[in-house]
């Protein structure tokens, strides 16, 4: 900044050459590398400068050369490996593989799952062995042989393409894993600590029993669904996952330690050194750890006092380093928002510490500067990812600080105790799962305020704008914190703002005709039928977030709500559908199955005192501007049906201002035949793809339809595999636009002054 003169930064530009030489590799092809890096080259060297200035760019562009180089061996050992090319062929393989990362639970529609990366060595199949190291994602059944991180073990099943080009394939495994040998003493004793971490909480409640070894280590395994939806919208998922802040209390308190007992100068370093690495053990040496551990040490370096510009110089070197190591973080938003925050602690904390400290008292002054630096310098990022501006961000970032603090280091040293005798190690961790209780209630708190976000659109111009805003914010700052006065003028706005509801800028977007709500792995579709009702098709799998979406879109009433199955992710949500609504009648399958989900329904509306109605082809809806002819189910029953629930979803034909939708429910192949089959002039503008882009599409439907865009209701790494590529192939081949909402979020079909269709993003994927 302009008022510091020893700011240098020409090593952050160092950090931001190389993180661009390494996306630039890993997204383009290797000739554009190729050919930028000659003409910076070329640039360099004809150019005349003075001999510090060329020794300076000729460094930045070994740079450049040096990432790009390390990126691309780094894309071709994935892509070139024999594990990438039987991925492609979709075949059958038995693997030796290492584990490496911790072996997640996650809920599957017909049975739970397990999922974690691997390194595989070995692969055989089609009677060939191969020698072959290659990272992949492995999926298999819950409740087999218990593996760990760090265990090589034998795995057989069918190996498939990845849709990440870090991963050689994804493995779903068929049976169960063989154990070849279990973790290494290191990986062990770090698990052991873990697990103390964990059994020194054990007796607390839920909340606090699973957030405090998040805090710790990032095991936020087992932390509540809505505990992790409240964390999103206060600001404070940063808490529940391995970041800077985790290692920068866990070493500082170990410094404050060391300098208590005498440890000084560079033997202080040498404890601060051991701390990382220990971290690192704990944590366990994964990407998002190193990234945390890295960010973390140029935090405690530039935070001291007078140590502005070593941070920064810090900064640049650790995001060389971390690009070197491990290229694919340049496509990681963990690793962008991780170096945005880092860099607007760095640049933005001591100025503006320094104009809080003419009123407030220096802790004051820094426990305000810290989070809103971080929250300002990632909200153009946070908005491009999540959809949405956290206005509650700052304050529950302020509040919950005291707390963070005892939560971690209390909660660490529980578990060192716990090693030795559980009981005490309990006593030691119960003030660290107080804090964590207090964590969680300003999260529920802050998430329950009337206007505790706004949503924003994912488009490039309102991000442009959202920039232009906080360069703004950043540039007047620091002479609105010096005066009190103004800077609690300015809190009063916002508390104002977050008080009152007001309009949501940017979403819904203008002559929106209907919505694909992100709900994760099930289906939740709004049609607009004007003057704040809808008909809503689907409800997912989660009430609060269906609820969420439809608050969004300011919708009132709900005079027709459809159920095209009685699969969960499609009826659970039901009651976030009427929370506050009117709901008029509710129109179904005729085929209750599972019975589970019809007595959800039934439930839901015996409580609205709303119709439950079946219906078959023929049947039509009318409201307001919707009119809607339901297509299937015809009665027809299929011999080759695989799911005769899916074979029986209700159809749809919408039109709404002159659009006209098929909305396919799960649709399988068969009854997706048939559906051509008796409709064979069939049309329409928007497809929502069947069974969330499932392999098991009508080609002859698909490619008939006319369609312009193709929506995918479907859940961020489901374990389904969905959307399959052959049917993303399929679509693409057909000229149809994919919108998906594991990757858009909310999708809205909109139609312009001028009538065109097109699409508008909210980029709040599950």
């Amino acid at each position: 900044m302009r008022d510091d003169p020893t700011l240098d930064l020409r090593a952050a530009a160092v950090g931001a050459i190389a993180w661009s030489a390494a996306f630039v590799t890993l997204t383009w092809s290797p000739r554009w590398v190729v050919g930028l890096l000659a003409v910076a080259g070329l640039t360099v060297l004809r150019r005349r400068h003075d001999p510090a200035v060329l020794t300076t760019r000729a460094a930045w562009w070994l740079v450049a050369a040096a990432v790009a180089l390390s990126a691309y061996l780094h894309l071709t050992h994935v892509t070139g490996s024999p594990v990438a090319r039987l991925a492609e062929e979709v075949s059958s393989v038995q693997v030796v593989a290492t584990v490496a990362t911790t072996p997640v639970d996650s809920p599957g529609r017909f049975a739970d799952r397990v999922h974690f990366e691997a390194t595989v060595s070995e692969v055989s199949s089609r009677g060939r062995h191969l020698r072959a190291r290659a990272p992949v994602l492995v999926l298999m059944d819950a409740g087999g042989t218990v593996v760990e991180r760090g265990a090589r073990v034998r795995l057989s099943g069918m190996l498939r393409p990845s849709d990440r080009p870090e991963r050689a394939g994804v493995l779903t495994v068929r049976g169960d894993a063989v154990l070849l040998a279990g973790p290494g003493r290191v990986q062990r004793g770090s698990e052991r600590v873990r697990q103390a971490i964990r059994d020194a909480v054990a007796g607390q409640p839920v909340g606090p029993r699973t957030l405090v070894p998040a805090l710790v280590d990032g095991d936020d395994a087992d932390l509540p669904d809505q505990v992790a939806a409240d964390f999103q919208v206060a600001g404070l998922t940063h808490l529940q996952a391995v970041s800077g802040t985790n290692l920068t209390l866990i070493v500082g308190a170990l410094l404050l330690l060391a300098r208590w007992v005498g440890v000084r100068a560079r033997a202080l370093i040498a404890v601060g050194g051991l701390g990382v690495v220990g971290f690192i053990l704990l944590a366990g040496p994964e990407p998002s750890v190193l990234r945390a551990a890295a960010m973390g040490t140029v935090a405690l370096t530039g935070l001291g006092s007078g140590a502005r510009r070593q941070g920064i110089r810090a900064l640049g070197v650790a995001v060389l380093v971390l690009l070197l190591i491990d290229p694919w973080l340049a496509r990681s938003w963990g690793f962008a928002l991780s170096v945005t925050a880092t860099a607007g602690i760095l640049l933005l904390v001591p100025p503006w510490r320094e104009a809080l400290g003419r009123w407030l008292p220096r802790w004051g002054a820094e426990a305000a500067a810290v989070p809103l630096a971080a929250q300002l310098a990632c909200t153009p990022l946070v908005a491009a990812l999540s959809g949405q501006v956290s206005l509650v961000a700052v304050f529950a970032n302020v509040l919950a600080a005291p707390l963070v603090a005892p939560a971690t280091v209390l909660g660490l040293l529980g578990g060192l105790v716990a090693l030795v005798w559980v009981p005490l190690g309990a006593v030691v961790a119960a003030p660290a799962a107080w804090s964590a209780a207090g964590i969680i209630a300003i999260a529920e708190h802050a998430a329950g305020l009337p206007v505790p976000a706004l949503g924003w659109s994912t488009g490039v111009g309102p991000l442009l704008v959202l920039g232009g805003l906080c360069a703004a914010l950043v540039l007047a700052l620091r002479a609105v914190l010096a005066r009190a006065g103004a800077t609690l003028g300015l809190v009063g706005v916002l508390v104002l703002v977050i008080l009152v509801p007001v309009p949501t800028p940017g979403w819904p977007p203008p002559g929106w005709v209907l919505v694909a709500c992100a709900v994760g792995q099930g289906d939740a579709v709004v049609l607009n039928a004007g003057a704040g009702s809808a008909v809503v098709v689907d409800a997912g799998p989660d009430a609060a977030v269906v609820d969420d979406c439809l608050s969004r879109l300011r919708v009132e009433a709900v005079p027709v709500l459809v159920l095209t199955h009685f699969h969960a992710d499609h009826v659970d949500g039901i009651g976030g559908v009427a929370d506050g609504r009117t709901v008029g009648r509710i129109l179904t399958s005729p085929t209750e199955d599972p019975a589970s989900g019809a007595a959800v329904v039934r439930d839901v509306a015996d409580r609205l005192g709303a119709r439950a109605v079946a219906v078959t082809a023929g049947a039509t809806v009318q409201v307001g501007r919707v009119t809607a002819e339901v297509l299937a189910p015809t009665g027809e029953r299929f011999a080759d049906s695989v799911s005769p629930p899916n074979d029986a979803s209700v159809v749809l034909l919408v039109e709404i201002a002159g659009v006209r939708v098929l909305l396919t429910g799960d649709q399988e192949r068969p009854s997706q035949a048939a559906l051509r089959r008796s409709y064979p002039g069939l049309r329409a503008d928007v497809l929502k793809v069947a069974h969330h882009g499932s392999s098991k599409q009508d080609e002859d439907l698909v490619r008939g339809l006319g369609a312009r865009v193709g929506l995918i209701s479907v859940g961020a790494d489901n374990d389904y595999g969905h959307p399959a590529g052959v049917t993303l192939d399929l679509l693409g081949r057909a000229g149809i636009q994919v919108r998906r909402t594991d990757l858009d979020g909310d999708v809205a079909v909109v139609l312009d002054g001028r009538g065109r269709l097109g699409t508008v993003t909210r980029g709040t994927g599950r």
